[in-house]
């Protein structure tokens, strides 16, 4: 069979060989610069457990892990990524973003990111950040809510503990 335009509409002669042109490589793009200014950097708060600190026995509950019904003593640092279900009386608390604890807490410091529900004392330092949600009866030594973080129920210093207690 015999086209009468050939492919393409070009006029190829009958029996003549079909020639491709050369085809061109194409360049590799060339690489785009942003010239959109970056926002300045958030200051970060000091975190109230440094790594220094952190030395020690230090027990981490995983994503997904689920402990309850148990007494934390002599722990460095308790990592809470699951959910607890404890009585703790140790030197620091941690809790991460996806992270819950409920139970009754005497600590040093203790860092918030998740939730937190019972009784709290922390003697030393308090941080709760932007994700991080207590509720319950707190005493703290000191103190520091990141915007967005949430205390609520029985807030106190503990001071104000001692004074009660007279």
């Amino acid at each position: 069979m015999r086209y009468p335009d050939g492919l393409f509409g070009r006029k190829d002669a009958p029996g003549a060989p079909v020639t491709r042109p050369p085809q061109a490589v194409p360049a590799p793009p060339a690489p785009v610069l942003s010239t959109v200014p970056r926002p300045p950097a958030q200051p970060i708060p000091e975190p109230a457990i440094r790594p220094e600190e952190g030395a020690g026995s230090r027990l981490i509950v995983g994503p997904n892990i689920k402990l309850k019904g148990v007494e934390i003593d002599d722990c460095d640092t308790l990592v809470v990524e699951g959910r607890v279900e404890a009585t703790m009386v140790s030197r620091a608390l941690q809790i991460a973003e996806g992270g819950s604890f409920r139970g009754n807490v005497d600590i040093e410091v203790a860092e918030i990111r998740g939730a937190f529900d019972g009784e709290l004392t922390v003697r030393g330092r308090l941080v709760v950040h932007a994700t991080g949600r207590i509720n319950g009866k707190v005493r703290y030594g000191k103190l520091l809510v990141q915007e967005g973080g949430e205390v609520c129920g029985d807030v106190g210093t503990l001071a104000d503990k001692a004074a009660l207690a007279r």
